[in-house]
């Protein structure tokens, strides 16, 4: 039986692939205050303002591929039992082939129901006001935004309690609650940690590996195989 492989990827993890991160900029993303255009408040605010932003980060992801982190990660499934979590709203995961992920906070390339939220669509191009789903309700990106509950934490909870191997690449772990998922691994799990300004310095088990998500993956490798 192959071991459980369990990945948790932040932006670290595709931002070698041309995807920015608010956290980079001052709490600034794309020179736009997070607050006014990931939140519900300021979707409230200003929906257009809030849709647009959203537009451009989907028209951005069109251009921009998988890097040889993601293709590793993918490649891993020969030797592992692997499952993603990440919190990355992109679909360059499932572009470089991993078959087994789950996103904490949304998808970009999925709109919901500001009525029901579980009313869920594939949605590809731009998302304008107007576009109502079957009840008549305008439709919104599917993104978990600040100040909303993440429905996903429950299940990555259940994956994290079955590994027996833990890799966090290119996230702080400071965020929570995605923060907490390495606390529900079995006290036997290796845990590694792939960042080139790795914030977690101790914790049992624990081998840090200060590289990019793309240099760090091939020592990984090394590690593991």
């Amino acid at each position: 039986m192959k071991k459980h492989l369990v990945v948790l990827t932040g932006a670290g993890m595709s931002a070698e692939s041309g995807i920015k991160t608010f956290r980079d900029a001052d709490g600034l993303w794309e020179g736009h205050d997070v607050m006014q255009v990931a939140t519900p408040e300021g979707f409230s605010e200003n929906p257009e303002l809030v849709l647009d932003f959203y537009n451009q980060r989907r028209k951005q992801l069109f251009e921009v591929v998988p890097n040889t982190a993601h293709l590793a990660l993918a490649e891993l499934e020969k030797q592992f039992d692997v499952s993603i979590v990440t919190q990355n709203v992109d679909d360059l995961h499932e572009r470089a082939g991993s078959t087994n992920i789950l996103h904490l906070h949304g998808e970009l390339l999925k709109a919901r129901s500001t009525y029901n939220a579980s009313d869920i669509l594939e949605w590809r191009t731009d998302l304008v006001l107007g576009d109502h789903c079957e009840q008549g309700y305008q439709l919104r990106p599917h993104i978990v935004w600040f100040g909303e509950e993440v429905p996903m934490i429950p299940r990555a909870i259940s994956i994290c309690k079955r590994a027996d191997i833990l890799l966090i690449i290119g996230t702080s772990m400071q965020v929570y609650p995605a923060a907490s998922l390495m606390d529900y691994v079995p006290s036997e799990t290796k845990l590694f940690y792939i960042d080139p300004k790795p914030a977690i310095e101790s914790h049992q088990n624990l081998i840090v590996i200060s590289k990019t998500a793309t240099e760090g993956i091939l020592t990984f490798k090394e590690m593991v195989l």
